[in-house]
């Protein structure tokens, strides 16, 4: 495997990245791109100059990449996207992704990274519920119900900052992370 900055346009390179992000996200969070079209735009907005944008090949073929678009000036970068090809999920490809995007970023005077991950699924314990009442007892009592990436953002040294409790509908948050560079 190795992993690469994707700079500038490139069709082959497009056109893989949005096969993997639809068929990554489709159990996950169904309506973030629910077919090629949107994949595609997303895509091309990710390889914006301002971005970074890295990718994990096996030979020529894309087996998963990761994205990030610079925040609050270039200290705070916010992580989006990372899709790994299902097939090869859990070989360490995610994280080997991470720690490149994490070194560019560092490079480019980033400090922070954070991360929106969305729960539209009930993959965790945070959702189907009105959180405001007791949302930081909810957060710090989360747990997993259904293989949700937080633990993975866990491993990899990311922290639970926060929640949007709804921010998907009714009973959807979106759990807010974020790590030290």
């Amino acid at each position: 495997m190795e992993i690469k900055l994707i700079n500038g346009i490139d069709d082959s390179f497009i056109k893989q990245a949005a096969k993997i992000l639809v068929e990554c996200f489709a159990d996950f969070a169904p309506d973030a791109w629910p077919n090629i079209a949107e994949a595609l735009d997303e895509v091309r907005e990710c390889l914006a100059p301002e971005m970074l944008v890295a990718g994990a090949f096996d030979s020529e073929t894309l087996i998963g990449w990761i994205g990030a678009r610079p925040q609050y000036g270039t200290t705070g970068w916010e992580l989006h996207p990372m899709a790994v090809d299902k097939s090869r999920q859990g070989a360490g490809i995610g994280s080997a992704l991470m720690v490149r995007l994490e070194t560019e970023v560092r490079a480019r005077g980033g400090i922070t990274i954070f991360l929106g991950t969305d729960d539209e699924m009930g993959w965790t314990s945070l959702a189907g519920k009105n959180l405001y009442p007791s949302l930081w007892d909810e957060i710090a009592h989360i747990k997993n119900l259904a293989h949700h990436p937080y633990e993975f953002y866990q491993k990899n040294g990311y922290t639970i900052i926060g929640v949007i409790p709804d921010a998907n509908g009714a009973g959807k948050p979106d759990i807010l992370m974020a790590k030290r560079l």
